[in-house]
């Protein structure tokens, strides 16, 4: 299947800005971009990509002072399945883990372990191992949180969203992520594009989306406590150990979001968007 993707921005700044933003497709998927449309702003800046400690994507400019749009797209191709589900995927004993799992393991800005641990052995301790354990977390999470963007807040922690019971998809992951670290699951957090694909649209402006990853039977796996259902049409953008690692913008200095377009669509060989419900071969 083909989706086309991509996002606009329009910042206002008080003076010349550094920004970077992690908005690019991941390089794992650049192969299977078959058109892009570059980077572009208006009006023009230079701006330079480099790979963080994550293997992300990060591309750095200098906003001007006044008005900034930038924008960047493509279409992609996408096997068209579903996220994987591996019931008998097993649990890795920490001794046996991967060195470079063991970051996923321990606490981050957002996921404190040190606060949920007890909480997680209590609820989740007598929950056979393995992918079941990871499911029970998830529809804990899922059911637990009441979704709204206008619940949205950037300093919220994962022990923050276990007590205040609101959020958006990044509070979802965190809280997962951290109940998972736990359980002594290496778990990292993940943003991209989840288009209304394979549902029923939301009535809201579609926005980038977290879920995460788990290590379980020696590869990572896909959950998502938002959704908590397998979804089709997720386009990797960065990974890290939460959100912190990972912002879509980081500015080093005042500005003012004054716009914001993410779109995220399957899409026919001429173009056209393909309907939520059209059969798939």
């Amino acid at each position: 299947m083909l989706i086309r993707y991509g996002w606009e921005m329009t910042f206002l700044c008080p003076a010349p800005t550094p920004m970077v933003c992690q908005l690019d497709i991941h390089p794992s998927l650049a192969v299977a971009v078959r058109t892009e449309m570059p980077f572009t702003s208006d009006p023009p800046v230079r701006s330079s990509l480099y790979a963080d400690l994550f293997g992300n994507r990060s591309r750095r400019f200098v906003a001007p002072a006044g008005r900034l749009r930038i924008a960047a797209g493509g279409v992609i191709e996408n096997d068209g399945r579903p996220d994987e589900v591996a019931p008998y995927a097993q649990e890795v004993p920490v001794a046996d883990l991967p060195d470079d799992c063991m970051m996923y393991l321990v606490g981050s800005r957002y996921c404190e372990t040190d606060r949920l641990s007890q909480i997680a052995w209590d609820r989740f301790g007598g929950v056979a191992p393995g992918w079941n354990r990871v499911q029970a977390i998830c529809d804990f999470v899922h059911g637990h949180i009441t979704f709204g963007y206008h619940f949205a807040r950037s300093t919220r922690t994962a022990f923050e969203a276990y007590h205040e019971r609101v959020g958006v998809c990044r509070d979802y992951a965190h809280l997962a992520i951290t109940l998972c670290r736990c359980m002594n699951i290496p778990a990292r957090y993940v943003n991209g594009h989840l288009g209304d694909i394979g549902v029923p649209p939301s009535p809201e402006p579609m926005d980038f989306s977290a879920w995460f990853e788990v290590w379980l039977s020696g590869r990572w796996y896909t959950f998502d406590a938002r959704s908590n259902r397998p979804r089709i049409g997720r386009l990797l953008i960065a990974r890290g150990r939460d959100a912190a690692d990972v912002p879509l913008v980081n500015s080093f200095g005042p500005h003012v979001l004054e716009s914001f377009r993410v779109w995220s669509d399957e899409v026919d060989a001429t173009g056209a968007i393909v309907p939520w419900d059209a059969a798939r071969s």
